[in-house]
């Protein structure tokens, strides 16, 4: 069974420290070999509905999963904790799961080039058990 790296961006701009937290363990149900970065306090990117601030993470795993099904998954668990396009349209992002790059390939291109991206990528990883 083939197994890729990937990278995934968590953020989240409410009840942040926690739902970064809960975002984590639901990771290590579904990924192998997960690592992270340090979190990042950040002003909002877009800060047409909200002024709240987000706290941002990337996490590097390895999965089985296509990039299809892992994306089918990460948007499972921001339905699961509570996700909603209500919220969205109020500017709460209770999380948020973006499959960043999968066996090389990226997506979300724009977001490659945001200050928090870039400052996370060269973050030291850390395990989740440091």
């Amino acid at each position: 069974m083939e197994c890729y790296d990937i990278i995934i961006s968590i953020a989240s701009n409410d009840q942040q420290e926690q739902n970064l937290s809960e975002a984590r363990r639901c990771l290590g149900q579904i990924l192998s070999d997960l690592h992270y970065t340090d979190e990042l306090w950040t002003e909002p990117y877009h800060a047409k509905n909200s002024s709240r601030l987000y706290l941002n993470q990337l996490a590097y795993a390895t999965t089985t999963l296509n990039a299809q099904e892992l994306n089918a998954e990460l948007k499972k668990i921001e339905k699961q904790m509570g996700r909603t396009p209500e919220q969205k349209q109020q500017g709460i992002v209770t999380i948020d799961l973006d499959l960043m790059q999968h066996n090389g390939q990226r997506f979300h291109l724009a977001d490659w080039e945001r200050p928090y991206i870039k400052q996370l990528l060269v973050c030291q990883t850390k395990t989740e058990d440091q």
